[in-house]
């Protein structure tokens, strides 16, 4: 089997717990070390006493990396879909966007940069600075992805500390081992997989952290300044035009991707009789083949399907729970897209976010804004303007995108859900007496 090793200040750590890495067939695959509290607490403060690396041997490092990562990449392109179920064209979309992230990592942070704040001290004005030295991130495993956005820190002078997800950790293993490989050192960037009881030291030893996950994680991290916690998406597509020239926009928002990730639409709103949008996006979604959307266990499909089946209760299934679950016979199963037309725009369905293509369709009238509120992403198939302009104005909308630009659209340049950079950075007024030595210089 494959073995994923803790890769601590010290280089690779083999822990006595081991866990158990399963594909969708439910065949063992690989062992990941899960390292005890000690190791965290050491680790962390190897991280807290090193220094960050000058700013161009990051930048070159990074760069080398990406290339790293990127090349002989067959087997952990097949790894990752035997055990993510996700389409293999996907993992290796997600494995050229990290690397092509690692190569751009600092021109992206630095997109947050205030205009009027430098990188290095000036005679007068501005200095953009590091909130702090450590951060933590607690990953995702929904896709492989979501690795390219910690980079930036790692760009920007942190030392980085990854506490994998149990379901994937191939990804970040394998970028650490590049980055490391590239230049960084060890105690600049580790991976530390271990226990939930244990891994919430991560966090608390760090002196900023990003956190995934679900309305537990927003509840748990979101009244703490220093997580930023990733929580459900909820992105949403919203139709005032005509939406047959758009339908192909709306089932990329839905299923791209095997509809996974935050930034697939979950629900569609539409102005006017929701019936006949529904009717077409059923016979678009039901013509997918299985080769596009996600596998999971048997038992875990099945556990999907009775759940959304539940949460069904009082909509109009077009794609319902009884036609979801295509058992391949090998303990595995093809998710198929779900689609439920729900009587009105306020139904609680409509927040529902689950992890294959699976959307709600609802009526929406343009005097209510509250249904397209706590929205990460917001397709809007709209010329009107001055809607365009309110819903800009409304904050829990963190991305806008107007017309044909499906929910999943994204570049590095543009924010998530705000830059990284505007949680990492902050700017620092320095004002010097003219003539004063520069020997004290700041550094990015």
């Amino acid at each position: 089997m494959f073995t994923v090793d803790a890769l601590g200040p010290s280089g690779p750590y083999r822990a006595r717990k081991q866990l158990v890495i399963t594909d969708v067939t439910g065949g063992e695959v690989a062992s990941v070390s899960l390292v005890p509290r000690l190791f965290v607490t050491r680790t962390m403060s190897a991280l807290h006493k090193a220094s960050a690396m000058p700013l161009a041997d990051r930048r070159r490092a990074l760069t080398i990396a990406g290339s790293l990562f990127a090349e002989d990449s067959a087997d952990y392109v097949e790894l990752v879909t035997r055990v993510s179920g996700l389409p293999r064209a996907d993992i290796q979309f997600a494995a050229e966007t990290v690397a092509q992230a690692c190569g751009s990592a600092y021109e992206a942070a630095c997109q947050g940069r205030p205009v009027g704040a430098c990188e290095s001290v000036v005679d007068e004005g501005g200095v953009w600075t590091r909130r702090g030295s450590v951060f933590a991130v607690h990953a995702a495993g929904n896709h492989p992805a979501v690795h390219s956005l910690w980079l930036q820190a790692l760009a920007l002078g942190y030392r980085v500390a990854v506490r994998p997800s149990r379901r994937e950790p191939f990804t970040p293993y394998r970028l650490i081992s590049a980055l490391r490989t590239a230049g960084f050192g060890d105690d600049q960037v580790v991976l530390l997989p271990c226990e939930h009881d244990v891994a919430d030291e991560i966090l608390r030893s760090a002196d900023l952290g990003m956190v995934y996950g679900g309305d537990e994680v927003i509840a748990k991290y979101g009244s703490n300044p220093r997580v930023l916690p990733q929580g459900p998406g909820r992105s949403k597509v919203l139709v005032t035009d005509d939406w047959e020239p758009a339908l192909d926009v709306i089932v990329s928002s839905i299923a791209h991707h095997g509809g996974v990730g935050c930034i697939n639409a979950t629900g569609v709103l539409i102005e006017g009789d929701p019936a006949p949008l529904a009717t077409a996006l059923a016979a678009r979604l039901s013509a997918l083949p299985d080769s596009v959307l996600p596998r999971y266990p048997l038992a875990g499909a099945l556990a999907l399907r009775d759940h959304l089946a539940k949460r069904a209760t009082g909509t109009q299934p077009l794609l319902g729970a009884d036609q979801l679950v295509t058992d391949l016979g090998d303990g595995s199963a093809v998710i198929r897209p779900a689609l439920h037309l729900l009587p009105s725009a306020d139904a609680p369905q409509l927040g529902a976010e689950l992890p294959f293509p699976c959307a709600w369709v609802a009526p929406w009238n343009r005097a209510d804004i509250a249904p397209l509120r706590n929205t990460l992403v917001l397709t809007a198939i709209t010329r009107d303007e001055e809607l365009i302009a309110d819903l800009l104005d409304e904050p829990t909308i963190a991305n806008l995108y107007v017309g044909n630009r499906p929910t999943h659209y994204f570049h590095p340049q543009l924010p998530h859900d705000s830059y990284l950079s505007d949680f990492l950075m902050r700017t620092k007024a320095v004002a010097r007496t003219p003539g004063e030595s520069r020997s004290g210089t700041h550094r990015m």
